[in-house]
């Protein structure tokens, strides 16, 4: 299923005047490092609503929910996100210091978005991994968001040129032959798409949900697929609609460094 809005995106409540539908839209939630150490204890993480290969910010309200799971214990950090500016919109910020090993998966919730082109609300789920001071036992664990990507590759600690795969759940069971769309952050613009097909890759998972893809570039990698939820919610004008509710994970992937 594709749809106008694509498979990464709408977090909140946005505006989309001035913004070409067509476009995928991403929710994002890029820390500073993917690896924490003692040369980095601590994280900034930003969190926005954007296209982000083309570098066009949208406004994101408040989400609803930001917490981090490391070890099986969820920690409320909604309350430390604090407004910014991210690519000229509203977007958020908070910082984290890791305060002992372990793999710690940030997760965002949206507050569901009415899109009336589509009939329907959109609610995307976005979340990042990060490990701590050498550990890696954790990161292929679903944290029980309604619908997410587990990864299996280890998300930390590769190189561009990986082939990175996932599996998609939806109420934590596999979803057969799930379209998962890919987009590369291109900070600051640094490359050009050939083509608009290339702005925005599209995989189909497997009878298992799992699929596969080779980031071919350093950097951020969004991972995103979309279902529709089980329940309807009300319009303002008291109309049942439905629901779509999407998976979004973000990873990194390293150079090569010379002595």
């Amino acid at each position: 299923m594709r749809h106008t809005l694509a498979l990464c995106g709408c977090l909140a409540a946005v505006t989309l005047a001035g913004v070409d539908a067509a476009q995928a839209h991403f929710g994002m939630l890029i820390p500073s490092t993917p690896i924490a150490d003692q040369h980095h204890k601590s994280i900034d993480l930003n969190v926005s609503f954007s296209h982000p290969f083309e570098q066009v910010g949208m406004e994101l309200v408040q989400p609803a929910r930001f917490f981090v799971v490391n070890d099986g214990s969820e920690t409320d950090l909604r309350d430390s996100l604090q407004p910014t500016e991210i690519m000229g919109h509203t977007g958020w910020r908070t910082s984290f210091a890791f305060k002992r090993p372990g793999v710690y998966q940030f997760a965002m919730e949206p507050h569901p978005y009415w899109e009336p082109a589509e009939d329907l609300f959109i609610i995307h789920y976005t979340k990042t991994i990060v490990a701590a001071f050498g550990d890696d036992v954790g990161w292929d664990e679903p944290i029980g968001l309604p619908t997410e990507i587990v990864p299996l590759l280890r998300p930390f600690g590769n190189y561009a040129g990986n082939a990175f795969s996932g599996q998609v759940l939806l109420n934590g069971e596999p979803v057969p032959h799930a379209e998962v769309e890919v987009e590369y952050y291109n900070d600051g613009g640094v490359y050009q798409a050939p083509s608009d097909y290339h702005v925005t890759q599209v995989i189909k998972a497997d009878a298992d949900g799992v699929f596969s893809f080779t980031c071919p570039l350093a950097g951020w990698w969004g991972f995103a697929a979309l279902n529709e939820a089980d329940y309807t919610l009300k319009t303002d004008a008291g109309e049942e609609k439905g629901v779509e509710i999407g998976a979004v994970l973000w990873i990194h992937l390293d150079e090569f460094k010379r002595p």
